[in-house]
């Protein structure tokens, strides 16, 4: 590794802290959404897959951070992964104690952080001799993974019932782009689908807007006010095992170390589960709210980080909700990474340590301290200056032209059709992880069943 490498990764790392502050401040954006593409975009230009890393680790790190201000502040959900802890942001925003929310969930994430990292890559050290046996079952493992998060899911019957026939639909474009001469045999399109599969919900709130007796049952409420708490005067860095009790930090490092062992499961799943089970014996509203925030946090950044760098670092296969998700530029972006080839097969144990440590170090450092420091202020600029609407544009804009690098135009409205199912099957409760998983067991259930 040379000292331009270490300079390319600093710099990478600080520049997605930068870009994910402002994001995931933003209310609504979804985590897959806004770090699929830009990663993408990264590794189709070229970039030193080790530089990647280091940006995508400081990416989560950043955006699991700062989408919890939302929560505090507004109470309102800054990705998918803070939605579980909305109903606790709320409790604390009515008590006036915004800011102690904000505390709580940044201390916790640290906790989360600093367990995650070296645990997963001490579990990625002894699962990567298992990397052929894993990796020749990966299709039912995949499969299997699906029906799981189906029973995990809030609607376990659709969940269920609608695997197969998500496949067929993945698997029938496939032989239709073939078909059509759109891309050659030798081309799997999945990409673009899995970009399709994200931003599903938001595409069909979109199009149900047009239809007008949909538009006419929509409650209308009015303008939201939103109160920007006051600005902490606290000065120094500050210590997160300070700003936790005794018992909040015991228990987010344990739900945090839950976390990096359950890597293969759903993130928001897990950390509703582990979540809840610290704090149903707590009768203080105050205090359960608190702990409950810390606790989550923490669990939310283990799960991720683990469910990113274990598949990545030991098996080269995208066998978790995570890689399967967000991280999945990480194993398959054609034509720089495939299924045989991706960044599993380019670096080594050294370099996934390195970039992990740089990028998590710089998106925690400058995040964590930002956060605590200027937390209102970056709020305010971001509800008053950046439009929610301006962000999903680009990144649907960004989704569009990667599509039709995929698959020509024809694709594009590929993405679309698997996108307005996608949301429609989301509004019905199905987890977003059964349709990622059923979307790579395609090939292998339609083989197996008919």
């Amino acid at each position: 590794m040379t000292l331009q490498l270490v300079f390319e990764m600093i710099l990478a790392s600080v520049g997605a802290a930068a870009l994910y502050t402002l994001i995931g401040i933003a209310p609504g954006t979804d985590e897959t959404a806004v770090l699929a593409p830009v990663t993408l975009a990264l590794v189709l230009l070229g970039v030193e897959p080790i530089v990647v890393l280091a940006f995508f680790i400081s990416a989560v790190v950043t955006l699991n951070l700062t989408d919890a201000i939302p929560v505090a502040v507004a109470g309102i959900p800054g990705g998918v992964m803070a939605a579980p802890m909305v109903p606790y942001g709320m409790i604390l925003k009515k008590a006036g104690q915004s800011v102690i929310g904000i505390e709580k969930m940044a201390s916790g994430a640290v906790i989360g952080t600093l367990v995650a990292v070296p645990v997963s890559l001490i579990l990625a050290s002894f699962l990567a001799p298992l990397s052929k046996v894993i990796a020749a079952y990966s299709a039912p493992v995949f499969f299997f993974g699906a029906l799981f998060l189906a029973l995990m899911s809030r609607n376990k019957v659709i969940s269920i019932l609608v695997i197969i026939p998500f496949a067929m639909l993945i698997q029938g474009l496939r032989y239709l782009y073939w078909g059509v001469g759109a891309v050659p045999e030798t081309t799997t399109v999945s990409l673009s689908f899995f970009l399709g599969i994200t931003i599903g919900p938001m595409i069909f709130s979109m199009l149900a807007l047009l239809n007008k007796d949909h538009l006419a049952t929509i409650k209308r409420e009015d303008v939201r006010t939103i109160v920007i708490p006051k600005a902490s005067n606290r000065k120094g860095f500050p210590n997160p095992f300070k700003l936790l009790t005794k018992k909040e930090a015991v228990a987010t490092a344990a739900s945090s170390l839950g976390g990096s062992l359950t890597f293969f499961m759903s993130p928001v799943g897990m950390t509703i589960l582990f979540g809840e089970a610290v704090v149903n014996r707590i009768k203080d509203p105050i205090k359960k709210a608190r702990m409950a925030l810390a606790s989550m946090d923490g669990l939310a950044h283990s799960t991720y980080i683990a469910g990113i760098l274990i598949p990545l670092i030991a098996l080269g296969i995208p066998l978790s909700p995570v890689a399967i998700g967000p991280a999945n530029p990480l194993f398959n972006a054609a034509p720089v990474f495939t299924a045989d080839h991706n960044m599993h097969h380019v670096l080594s144990y050294g370099d996934f340590v390195w970039a992990t440590l740089i990028g998590s170090i710089i998106g925690l450092g400058l995040t964590y301290f930002f956060m605590m420091k200027y937390a209102t202020h970056i709020s305010r600029f971001v509800f008053k200056y950046i439009p929610h609407e301006a962000i999903l544009g680009l990144f649907i804009s960004l989704v569009a032209m990667l599509a039709y690098m995929d698959g020509g135009l024809i694709n594009i409205a590929g993405v679309v059709l698997v996108a307005i199912v996608s949301g429609a099957l989301s509004r019905l409760g199905v987890n977003y992880g059964v349709l990622f998983m059923a979307m790579y067991a395609a090939p292998w259930m339609l083989s197996k069943f008919f």
